[in-house]
């Protein structure tokens, strides 16, 4: 009999509520005995915690959405993502570009000459 009795009291502390019950009596007593400075310093730092994490995930999409370039390789115009203001390879050649003004610029040493090669047909070369 006795533990049927049990089974139909509601029990505060399993459902969670308790310990937010809890909290509001604390923070009415404190309040009514003057250490509302207690509570207040309580709420600022609990809204503190909701708000920083907006804020920063906030600037780092701001940040990333200035500095992540997607372009073309120079060499083998393949198309892929890089930080600008960076050195970095191409994934598909592995030529070393630069990263400058929202554009891949290719890295050539210095005294390199650079060509582009034509085809020469064999015809022309005999007459």
């Amino acid at each position: 009999m006795k533990q049927n009795f049990q089974s139909k009291i509601i029990n505060i502390n399993d459902s969670g509520f308790g310990c937010l019950l809890t909290f509001v009596i604390v923070s009415l007593v404190l309040g009514s005995i003057g250490l509302q400075w207690v509570v207040n310093g309580f709420l600022i730092f609990i809204a503190l915690l909701i708000i920083t994490p907006i804020i920063g995930i906030w600037g780092f999409r701001w940040w990333l959405k200035r500095n992540l370039i997607e372009d073309e390789c120079p060499v083998c115009n393949y198309s892929f993502t890089a930080l600008n203001n960076t050195d970095c390879r191409c994934p598909n050649c592995g030529e070393l570009l630069r990263v400058e003004n929202h554009q891949f610029i290719r890295e050539i040493p210095p005294g390199t000459i650079e060509v582009d090669a034509i085809e020469v047909s064999s015809k022309i070369l005999e007459e």
